[in-house]
């Protein structure tokens, strides 16, 4: 495993997530704006690990394997607070639907990798818009305090449902081209 800067950042932003879980369950006011905050900052984490990996030259495969499964845990760590304190059944399907997308996705392209595919089942535009919706909505529903009149919680919910949606559009896409690749092979 190399340790560089780029892995090093990585490695901070799984470290965030139980800060992000404590905070949240501070009994102050601010706990919902600290732990937006903290998820904002692990969320900056990932933009600028991959920068610098690129910028420095300091890609590795470690490096590669990690980003992606601290941003899996990042989200699944939130968006189990966000079920715990908004509860219900749509708010719970929705992150059953995200988070289960990103278990069969990662599982799709272990698989496409073994069988030389691996660049058939590459990261998407589609994919990067669900993760911005996925990411504001967690923001806002982590945040909960309404902003300037602003409905934080009512506008979180309706683009996390946005994301919901779009994970299921974009899991379709990454299965039809991994389908495609098999018949070929």
């Amino acid at each position: 495993m190399i340790l560089n800067i780029p892995t090093l950042i990585t490695w901070l932003r799984i470290a965030l997530i139980p800060l992000i879980v404590v905070v949240f369950y501070l009994p102050v006011s601010w706990a919902g704006p600290a732990s937006a905050g903290i998820f904002a900052l692990a969320g900056v984490t990932d933009w600028l690990d991959g920068y610098l990996a690129r910028r420095l030259g300091q890609t590795s495969r470690f490096g590669a394997f990690l980003d992606p499964v601290a941003d899996k845990l990042m989200v699944a760590a939130a968006l189990v607070l966000v079920v715990d304190r908004m509860g219900g059944i749509v708010v719970a399907a929705a992150a059953i639907v995200i988070i289960g997308r990103e278990i069969a996705i990662s599982a799709l392209r272990e698989w496409m990798a073994q069988i030389g595919q691996q660049r058939k089942v590459a990261v998407s535009s589609m994919g990067k818009l669900k993760t911005t919706a996925q990411m504001v909505a967690i923001f806002l529903l982590l945040y909960e305090q309404p902003v300037a009149g602003m409905p934080v919680v009512t506008l979180g919910l309706v683009l996390l449902y946005v994301a919901a949606a779009l994970t299921l559009w974009s899991m379709i896409q990454y299965l039809r081209a991994a389908l495609r690749r098999v018949e070929e092979v």
